[in-house]
C-alpha cells in the first residue's frame, strides 16, 4: 500500500504561514523554512511587546503627572501620597489625561489633595447579619454501672 500524506493540510498550513510572512524582505517572505522561523520570531516579539507597552504607558503617565504636578509646586510622589491618604482614587491614566487635556480639573484635584482635612471615607460594604451563637451542647448522661450480686 502506498504511503499516504495529507497534502491538503500541509499545503494549507504552509500557505497560512507564508500569508503571515507577506511584506517581509528577501527570502523571509517566500521560502518556507525561513518564513516559518521569521513568523515565529515575530510572534515572540509581539508577545513580549504587549507586556512592554503596558510598562511604557505607565512610565509616560507618570512623566505627565509629574510635569503637571510640579507646575503646582508638588512632586509626583508627594501628590500620589496625598491622594492616597485623602482617599481620592484616580488611576494614573485618568490623572495623566486630566493633566494634559483638562489642566483646570487637574489643578482642582491637586488642591483637593492638599487642602482636604480628613480622608474621604469609602462606603462600607453591606455586612451579612451575624450568625446566632450555637446552642450549648447537652452534657452526656453517664449511666451508673449495675452490679449483679448473684454472680458473687
Amino acid at each position: 500500500m502506498p504511503r499516504s500524506v495529507n497534502t491538503v493540510a500541509s499545503r494549507r498550513r504552509r500557505k497560512k504561514i507564508l500569508k503571515l510572512a507577506k511584506g517581509y524582505f528577501g527570502r523571509k517572505k517566500n521560502v518556507w523554512t525561513v518564513a516559518k522561523n521569521q513568523v515565529e520570531k515575530g510572534w515572540l516579539y509581539a508577545y513580549r511587546d504587549r507586556k512592554n507597552r503596558k510598562r511604557e504607558f505607565r512610565a509616560l503617565w507618570i512623566q505627565r503627572i509629574n510635569a503637571a504636578a510640579r507646575l503646582h509646586g508638588v512632586s509626583y510622589s508627594s501628590l500620589m501620597g496625598m491622594l492616597k491618604t485623602k482617599g481620592i482614587d484616580l488611576n494614573r491614566k485618568v490623572l495623566a489625561d486630566l493633566a494634559m487635556n483638562h489642566p483646570e480639573a487637574f489643578k482642582a484635584v491637586v488642591d483637593m489633595a492638599q487642602n482636604a482635612k480628613a480622608p474621604v471615607a469609602k462606603p462600607a460594604a453591606p455586612q451579612a447579619p451575624a450568625k446566632p451563637a450555637p446552642a450549648p451542647k447537652p452534657e452526656p448522661v453517664v449511666v451508673a454501672e449495675t452490679t449483679n450480686d448473684e454472680e458473687e
